[in-house]
C-alpha cells in the first residue's frame, strides 16, 4: 500500500493530506440549515451535513490531493449516523481514486485488537460470508501496548495490501512530558520509532519504504530530522502543518534527499479555509473552491521548502 501511496504523490507532485476532521461550526450555514429544515437539530442532521460538506469537497480536490485523512472521533460523537457517514465519506474518496487514511489511533491486544483490524482495514466473517466495513487504506495506531497491539494489524496489512502509522512523535504542545523521556540514553520517541521501523521490516516495497509507517509531528522540526536520519525504512505522516503553527521549512526534515518520505497533513487550515482573512472572497457558498486554492497555495509552499 505504501507504493500506492507514493506513486500518488509523485504523480501529483503534492505530499499533501487533507485531514476531514470536520466540525459543524466548519460547515456553512446554507448546508445546515437545509437538513435542520427536514430532519430537526439532531444528529442525523449534523451527520447528513458532515457527509455534504465532505463530498463537495472531495469533488474539488481529488485530482490535485492523494489523500484524505477522516478522523473518525469527528464522526463517532453524532452516533451511528456519524458512523454512517464516516463510512460513505471513505467510499465517496477512493470511488474518486484518493487514498484514505482512517485517522483511529486504537490500542489494544488479542482478539480486541483483532476486531478492530477487521473492521477496519481487514474483513468480518458473519458465518460462511465475509464483508469489507470501513475500507480505509491506511489507520492510525497508538504502540502503547506494545508489539501484542500491532501484530493483528501487520496481518491484515499483508493479507489485504493496506497500511499503518504508528504514534511516534505527537504534534501536540505536551506530546514531549512523556515522549521525551530519557530511556537508556535515548529520548523514547527514539526508542518507539526504532520498534516501528523494526515492525515493518518485512514489509517494505519499491521505494524502499514499509507499510507501517509513522506520525511524527512538524511541530517538533529537529525531532522529525532526527528521526528521518534513525528511520530510513519508516513512511511519516505528519501533522502540525498550517493551524498548529508548523512551516513548510520545519518539516522539511521529515523526507529523504529525493523528497519522499512524507506526507503532510492540514485539516481545518483547508476544509475551513473559506473562514480565513485570505481566502473570504470564496464566502460561504464557496467553501469548496476556497479548499481547493488552499490545497494548492500548500502544495506550492510545500514544493518551495523542499526545492531549497
Amino acid at each position: 500500500m505504501i507504493d500506492k501511496l507514493i506513486k500518488r504523490i509523485d504523480e501529483l507532485n503534492n505530499p499533501t493530506v487533507v485531514g476531514l476532521d470536520p466540525r459543524l461550526d466548519f460547515i456553512p450555514h446554507h448546508i445546515k440549515d437545509k437538513y435542520y429544515a427536514t430532519f430537526g437539530k439532531n444528529p442525523i442532521a449534523a451527520a447528513k451535513a458532515i457527509y455534504e460538506f465532505n463530498i463537495k469537497i472531495i469533488d474539488k480536490i481529488h485530482d490535485i490531493v492523494p489523500a484524505v485523512k477522516p478522523q473518525i472521533a469527528m464522526y463517532e460523537q453524532f452516533g451511528a449516523e456519524g458512523i454512517k457517514t464516516y463510512v460513505n465519506t471513505i467510499r465517496y474518496a477512493k470511488d474518486k481514486g484518493m487514498i484514505v487514511i482512517g485517522d483511529i489511533k486504537r490500542s489494544d491486544i488479542a482478539s480486541t485488537a483483532k476486531a478492530y483490524s477487521s473492521g477496519h482495514i481487514g474483513e468480518v466473517a458473519i458465518e460462511d460470508t465475509k464483508h469489507t466495513i470501513y475500507k480505509a487504506d491506511f489507520i492510525t495506531l497508538n504502540p502503547y501496548l506494545g508489539i501484542d497491539s500491532i501484530e493483528p494489524y501487520l496481518e491484515d496489512c499483508a493479507e489485504f495490501d493496506k497500511g499503518l502509522f504508528v504514534l511516534v512523535k505527537t504534534s501536540n504542545p505536551n506530546s514531549g512530558q512523556i515522549q521525551d523521556l530519557d530511556v537508556e540514553g535515548e529520548k523514547l520517541y527514539e526508542k518507539v520509532g526504532r520498534l516501528v521501523e523494526d515492525w515493518g521490516s518485512e514489509y517494505r516495497g519499491e521505494y524502499g519504504y514499509s507499510d507501517v509507517g509513522a506520525v511524527v509531528g512538524a511541530t517538533h522540526p529537529e525531532q522529525g530530522k532526527r528521526l528521518r536520519e534513525i528511520l530510513p525504512h519508516t513512511f511519516f505522516l505528519v501533522p502540525g502543518y498550517g493551524a498548529q503553527g508548523a512551516t513548510a521549512k520545519d518539516l522539511k526534515g521529515c523526507f529523504d534527499e529525493d523528497g519522499r518520505g512524507a506526507i503532510v497533513n492540514s485539516s481545518r487550515g483547508i476544509i475551513a479555509a473559506y473562514t480565513k482573512d485570505k481566502y473570504k472572497e470564496f464566502g460561504e457558498i464557496g467553501f469548496a473552491k476556497a479548499a481547493r486554492q488552499a490545497c494548492i497555495d500548500m502544495r506550492e509552499d510545500l514544493k518551495g521548502a523542499l526545492s531549497e
